[in-house]
């Protein structure tokens, strides 16, 4: 009976105990808000998915925990609204909208995120983002360049990045200075773009740039992304054989897409590319001198240390999570600049109350130290309107500033160096 009632003692305290480290961990939960991330964590953009992942969990481990060390906004405290902390809900979408749609159902639905950062994919971020608009929440879109994302009068969406529009605009500026300055005679253009929402708005923006500018689009190349071969693509582009090609290529189909061209011995005179595997270090590492001379848009890369200081510190975190010989790229400091610029309203808003947030991300301009320009404002429709990119040129497998003149360290490599030349 002594050794019964011993044991029943046992178990009851043993209860008692767990019971109360569960209370413990229910009212510590009760000061979180839980966050969603929608990358492509498998398929041909995973590198790409994968640097935005951690580039979000950078931007959390500022927020959360304080960072004096960090010259951005939050990072001198410890969490937001008097203590929230952020945690990551990660779901992968393989650059499938289908999918990207049913996870982005599932954040919300079934783990009970509070809001969503993501897509990288224009095509995945406009099913996602409807999902989150449809329930009145919040959907915060990093890099996903498609102009037509900010065209829909959405709500609760709000994008950093430069579009498609404001690139391809860029693109012919190039080529006019590169002809009145330089005196190279540009006049086609040939287009080269996955058959998705993102690439299928980048080559509609360049033809309306080009045909504002006066230049002739000569070829118009559409390719499914995934492929395994562009060998009739290439070749068309080099039957054609424009003066320039725009690019929007995206992860591995770039890596194709260039090996291609060498395989086929072609290249254009300028090749401008869009958010696209241009902008990856990795590739541009995977590629060796097979990646220089090409051309883009870019928003930010380890050259502009001099313009954007603050960035050192935050990226030295964001290597802990990806890896010390990866740095930032346009697009994973976009996905941070997200977060930071979400936290920012929540803790300005002094709720989580959906419209007093989406309200206060409208009505402010913001500080945003990993930002070209260095502030964010949006305008109807969520396009962040101080969102700048400046034009780069991979040599030495290093992205050199070379356009506007203002803010260029290099000339324009012109024409691009022939594959038996290098």
């Amino acid at each position: 009976m002594i050794y019964f009632l011993k044991k029943f003692s046992l178990i009851l305290l043993t209860f008692i105990l767990v019971f109360t480290l569960l209370s413990g961990v229910v009212l510590a939960q009760e000061k979180v808000i839980k966050i969603g991330t929608l990358f492509p964590l498998t398929g041909s953009c995973a590198l790409a998915g994968s640097r935005c992942k951690a580039a979000v969990e950078t931007a959390v481990e500022v927020i959360n925990n304080a960072h004096p060390e960090c010259d951005v906004p939050l990072a001198a405290q410890e969490g937001i609204l008097g203590g929230y902390k952020i945690v990551l809900v990660h779901a992968d979408h393989q650059g499938k909208p289908d999918i990207a749609k049913t996870e982005a159902e599932r954040l919300f639905n079934q783990e009970k995120v509070y809001a969503i950062v993501g897509c990288y994919n224009s095509a995945c971020t406009n099913p996602a983002s409807f999902v989150a608009e449809r329930q009145g929440k919040i959907f915060m879109c990093g890099c996903s360049s498609s102009a037509a994302l900010t065209e829909r009068g959405l709500k609760y969406f709000f994008r950093m990045a430069p579009t498609d529009k404001t690139e391809s605009i860029e693109f012919c500026d190039v080529m006019e200075w590169m002809n009145e300055v330089k005196g190279t005679n540009l006049h086609t253009i040939g287009i080269i773009y996955e058959n998705t929402e993102f690439g299928k708005h980048a080559a509609d923006e360049g033809k309306l740039a080009a045909a504002e500018a006066g230049f002739e689009v000569i070829a118009d190349v559409p390719f499914s992304p995934g492929a395994t071969n562009m060998n009739s693509e290439v070749q068309t582009l080099k039957a054609k054989n424009p003066d320039v090609v725009f690019g929007a290529c995206l992860g591995g189909d770039y890596t194709l897409w260039v090996r291609t061209m060498k395989q086929m011995d072609w290249l254009p005179k300028m090749c401008l590319n869009y958010c696209t595997g241009y902008q990856d270090p990795v590739i541009a590492q995977q590629l060796g001198d097979d990646g220089n001379y090409f051309m883009g848009g870019t928003g930010y890369s380890p050259e502009f240390a001099d313009l954007m200081p603050a960035v050192a510190a935050v990226e030295n975190i964001y290597k802990t999570k990806i890896g010390p010989s990866v740095p930032f790229d346009s697009d994973s400091i976009q996905e941070a600049v997200a977060t930071f610029i979400l936290a920012q309203a929540i803790e300005k808003a002094g709720t989580l109350d959906y419209d007093k947030v989406s309200e206060t991300l409208y009505a402010n301009e913001w500080d945003s130290p990993l930002s070209m320009g260095g502030k964010v404002a949006f305008v109807p429709g969520g396009q962040n309107a101080k969102a700048m990119s400046m034009m780069t040129q991979l040599q030495g497998g290093e992205y050199k500033r070379v356009y506007p003149p203002e803010l260029a360290t290099h000339d324009i490599i012109f024409p691009m160096i022939p594959w038996n030349q290098r």
